[in-house]
């Protein structure tokens, strides 16, 4: 069941948004070889919880950290740890959650230790289509559309490169709930699937493998990584569509909050 949000429940899931673009951006000025997965947790807990918000993932079905951190070949829900050093070319995909007024807030950023110069061009590509792959999508959320089209959009991104399109982990609403209906996948057929209309309240996330689209899952029971230990890439944002169009509530401050269909932009 689709739960619709009124123009007061979306300015509250916007507050929620933007504490967790803060996150984001905070994390991405912090980045730098040697750092552990958890020093990136406990700098974004310390963000969340000073703000006097509460973590989305901390705690959701046991999961035990702020952040969800996949390394490399790692696609989603990896455990931030001190174990994970970073080092000068690791590929990292940072997820992260926060809970304001009662809303949740969802969105994922993959970064490259030392930047695209610091990986072979075929990774640097991988993340940046993959962002692209992202806003492609985004910019069909949007009253009247259905969400076939959301997912055609990201998948064309990956078959023009030949990437891995992650089947088995997608999108979804959200709202009071981290996940609600519907599922948002990453694949579809232009014109298919549920009509988009006012009060939606999605997270679009893309998630593309350099190599094949299986996955397995290890034995921590959360860690999912590429069945074939290629590299992955994971953006998302949580994305609300109302009367006067979409509104992007986790944009960064390098990014668009409200999108004009012929205006999507491209990294």
């Amino acid at each position: 069941m689709i739960i619709k949000k009124t123009r007061a429940d979306i300015d509250k899931m916007a507050r929620a948004g933007a504490l967790v673009a803060k996150v984001h951006e905070e994390l991405m000025a912090a980045l730098r070889p040697g750092m552990t997965t958890l020093d990136l947790d406990h700098i974004a807990e310390k963000i969340v919880v000073g703000d006097g918000a509460v973590p989305s993932f901390k705690g959701y079905r046991g999961f035990p950290a702020t952040l969800c951190t996949s390394k490399n070949h790692q696609i989603v829900h990896g455990i931030p740890s001190k174990d994970v050093v970073l080092d000068e070319g690791d590929v990292i995909s940072i997820d992260a959650g926060a809970i304001v007024d009662g809303f949740h807030g969802d969105s994922a950023t993959t970064l490259i230790v030392g930047g695209e110069d610091a990986v072979d061009p075929a990774v640097a590509a991988l993340v940046r289509e993959t962002r692209n792959a992202l806003w492609r999508g985004l910019g069909h959320v949007r009253d009247g559309n259905r969400l076939g089209d959301i997912g055609a959009a990201i998948e064309a991104v990956a078959d023009d490169h030949g990437y891995g399109v992650v089947r088995e982990y997608v999108g979804h609403g959200i709202g009071r709930s981290l996940h609600e209906d519907p599922s948002v996948p990453n694949y579809g057929r232009p014109g298919r699937g549920m009509k988009l209309s006012p009060g939606w309240v999605i997270a679009v996330e893309p998630m593309f493998n350099l190599g094949t689209e299986e996955t397995r899952t290890l034995d921590d029971g959360w860690t999912v990584v590429t069945a074939d230990g290629s590299v992955s890439a994971h953006w998302e944002h949580t994305i609300a569509i109302t009367e006067d169009g979409p509104r992007v509530l986790t944009a960064r401050s390098d990014e668009p909050a409200t999108l004009d269909g012929a205006d999507v932009p491209r990294w």
